[in-house]
């Protein structure tokens, strides 16, 4: 365990404790399910491992993934519940390989991969395929009577893109998982003051990962010029 947290920065080790407290304050002042004390700790530790370049975030991704389907199931939150049972959770086993498939050859920093920038064209695709794809998967959510439709099929559809950026290793992920964790907050409030639902370890794992994501951004931007810089000399 000392070897797993050594290299971790003062702010994650902060960051960690602080919400996984509060996670565990909540599972038992108020009463919150198991099943979301354990997707949303795996969650967090998926993430920051992610903001840090580290390949083994997929295997806390697994479990998270697989976890937080069932619950959004259960709420009625089917497009939560599609994109993490029949999207995030292949896609676990996929970036393992595809990470595993592009380590650095030098390291930078603790980071495991060689960190790339998308371009103004790849800007333009990933906008045009985001509104396209979130109004087509509006209707198939509206056809199976979900809830917060509007809501859910922009986070997903998103959630796809920045998954997606992620597995192919680009920065710019970030300010897409921003995003998505925005509005993630905002569908979760709705959701369980709307059904009375007591899983607010799902608010504070979205939360975390809110924060994560801009950490997320700043580190992977620094990794970025520092790998660029060794692929120079």
């Amino acid at each position: 365990m000392k070897r797993f947290f050594r290299e971790w920065t003062l702010f994650e080790k902060i960051w960690l404790i602080t919400f996984a407290a509060i996670n565990i304050w909540l599972f038992f002042a108020w009463d919150d399910t198991t099943l979301g004390l354990i997707s949303s700790m795996t969650g967090m530790l998926c993430v920051i491992l992610v903001a840090k370049g580290k390949i083994s975030n997929f295997f806390f991704g697994m479990v998270q993934t697989s976890t937080y389907a069932y619950i959004s199931y259960t709420y009625g939150l089917y497009g939560e519940a599609m994109l993490n049972g029949l999207f995030y959770f292949p896609m676990q086993f996929i970036g393992l390989y595809m990470w595993n498939k592009n380590k650095a050859l030098q390291k930078v920093k603790d980071e495991d991969i060689v960190i790339k920038r998308l371009t103004k064209k790849g800007w333009g695709i990933l906008g045009v395929s985001v509104i396209v794809g979130a109004f087509i998967y509006m209707e198939l959510l509206f056809y199976l009577n979900a809830q917060q439709v509007r809501i859910d099929s922009f986070a997903v559809v998103m959630s796809v893109a920045a998954q997606i950026l992620m597995t192919l290793r680009f920065a710019e992920q970030w300010i897409m998982w921003v995003l998505v964790n925005v509005l993630s907050i905002v569908l979760w409030i709705v959701t369980l003051t709307q059904s009375g639902g007591n899983d607010y370890t799902m608010l504070v794992m979205w939360t975390a990962f809110l924060v994560n994501s801009v950490y997320g951004w700043y580190n992977w931007e620094k990794l970025a010029k520092q790998s660029q810089t060794l692929e120079k000399e």
